[in-house]
């Protein structure tokens, strides 16, 4: 199985939240064969500052074309 991957950390603790579930998802793709591909885009605080809006609309194409977002 493969899959494109989306993730979108944000502010706070979801930093730390998202890189624990990636840590995970890798784990998991050793373990079984799958092949995950992860991309990040910004949400929410940071976005904000990088780029003026909260959810830029590349942030949201990004979505469009993952097959799971986090």
């Amino acid at each position: 199985m493969s899959a494109r991957i989306l993730t979108l950390p944000g502010d706070g603790i979801g930093p730390e939240v998202t890189a624990a579930a990636v840590a995970v998802l890798k784990s998991v793709a050793a373990h079984y064969g799958h092949a995950f591909e992860f991309d990040e885009q910004l949400l929410g605080g940071c976005a904000i500052d990088a780029t003026g809006e909260p959810l830029p609309p590349a942030t949201l194409a990004a979505c469009a074309d993952a097959d799971a977002v986090l």
